[in-house]
């Protein structure tokens, strides 16, 4: 999953808009973390020592070069070494990302390992993850003991660092940053769904079957026709899927997002391309029931087909994993919604279906859709519909927020929901159906 070009973009520049959305998105603090890349030459960039995370520019990184002398205006991170220990024993990497998101230290902080089996495509993304033990910040001993991890287990792309966070490595910086965002959030979710109660993983079996049940083979049409009104709709998308990645909605390894053109013709959202850099040219029409030559639409496309055959009010369809709707989705505790009046109007009573049902019945999604906006499929997913996109993605907002409302609310005590009574003069006087 690239979108970060290499061919063409300078490490300096790759490694500043990484570390920027790392910060943003609340995964490093302003002194925390570094990242790197090893170029064809056997340099290594990396972020600078102490120089503040939330405004680095291109000319703050440092340069290691192959000898040893360093470039740039800024003294390289102090955790160096264990960067140029990972590159020398596991040459096959070019980026390598170290920092301290707070699910993830939670984990290391108890010496356990997140099992990536909680959502289904985690567990190709992240790998098999190593536990690499304790060692003073910076010192030689440190890269000694991730080193190990990565040399003996050849396997491994991502090690948990005992008492302190993560680091990671990959072919290129983003595919490096995909793993680590969705570790972290494997860990996020675990930690919400022990919230409230307990974590149900899937099986190995359960993933194969899963990944091979979601091949698509669609005919494809060649008289592709952009028209005003189609090109409008590629970058509505464009902005929902940017808005959903800042608000933590979506990452960059999942999320779907399709609108209806004209009658049961519609524009979906590609797969293998990082959400947060989708662009309208990236975007795949629908139309007849084929897709424009040359480019692969989602693969929950005959899903969203369904959805939008059956259900001809429903003009666009959200389709993410969101860290606290998924805490419901990992562990079938019940996501109700009768908490604040706001939330029951939006989105009516949330059912959930088992895990598989969205490919195996797709038919039985469509028709719960019928009656509600959202269904949450078990280890999956949350699909959300709507007239507008705006009003769809209102919805996801609305449900991740009774969804965090309800796991904050689970230490304090139990959740005295709305009452029948309650609901019945919501329904009246919002003239909810």
């Amino acid at each position: 999953m690239k979108q970060l070009d290499t061919q063409l973009m300078h490490p300096s520049e790759q490694l500043t808009i990484i570390i920027s959305r790392i910060y943003r998105s609340g995964m490093t603090t302003t002194s925390g973390g570094n990242i790197s890349i090893k170029d064809d030459n056997g340099d290594i960039w990396i972020t600078p020592s102490a120089i503040d995370k939330g405004s680095l520019t291109p000319a703050d990184i440092v340069c290691v070069k192959k000898d040893g002398t360093i470039t740039g205006k800024h003294k390289p991170s102090s955790e160096y070494p264990f960067h140029k220990a990972i590159y020398d024993i596991r040459p096959e990497m070019t980026a390598v990302i170290h920092a301290h998101p707070p699910a993830l230290v939670s984990f290391s902080i108890v010496g356990e390992i997140p099992n990536t089996n909680i959502i289904p495509q985690a567990k190709n993304i992240c790998g098999p993850i190593g536990f690499a033990p304790y060692a003073l910040p910076g010192s030689q001993q440190l890269g000694e003991n991730i080193a190990h991890e990565f040399k003996t287990h050849p396997e491994y792309k991502a090690v948990i660092m005992e008492n302190h966070g993560v680091v990671l490595g990959g072919t290129d910086l983003m595919d490096a940053y995909q793993r680590f965002e969705t570790l972290e959030f494997c860990a996020r979710t675990i930690i919400n769904a022990k919230t409230i109660g307990t974590p149900k993983y899937l099986t190995d079996k359960q993933i194969i079957d899963f990944e091979k049940a979601l091949n698509v083979n669609i005919q494809p049409f060649m008289d592709v026709t952009y028209p005003s009104d189609e090109r409008a709709i590629r970058a509505e998308i464009c902005r929902i899927v940017r808005r959903a990645c800042d608000q933590g909605l979506m990452i960059s390894t999942y999320g779907t997002v399709s609108v209806r053109w004209k009658d049961n013709d519609f524009l979906i959202t590609p797969p293998n391309i990082a959400r947060w850099d989708i662009l309208p040219e990236h975007i795949v029409q629908v139309k007849n029931g084929m897709v424009e030559a040359g480019k692969h639409p989602s693969r929950s496309v005959a899903l969203h087909q369904l959805i939008y055959q059956t259900n001809p009010k429903v003009n666009s369809i959200i389709l993410t994993q969101s860290p606290n709707l998924m805490a419901f989705g990992t562990t079938g505790e019940k996501f109700d919604v009768r908490t604040i009046p706001e939330s029951w109007i939006f989105l009516k009573d949330v059912s959930s279906v088992p895990f598989g049902t969205q490919h195996e019945n797709a038919a039985a999604v469509a028709e719960i859709l019928q009656n509600v906006p959202a269904v949450i499929v078990e280890n999956d997913s949350v699909i959300v519909t709507g007239n507008k996109l705006l009003e769809t993605f209102d919805h996801l907002e609305v449900a991740e927020f009774s969804a965090k409302s309800l796991v904050m609310a689970a230490p304090i005590g139990k959740l005295k929901p709305i009452n029948d009574e309650q609901i019945e003069e919501l329904r009246i006087a919002f003239n909810v159906q």
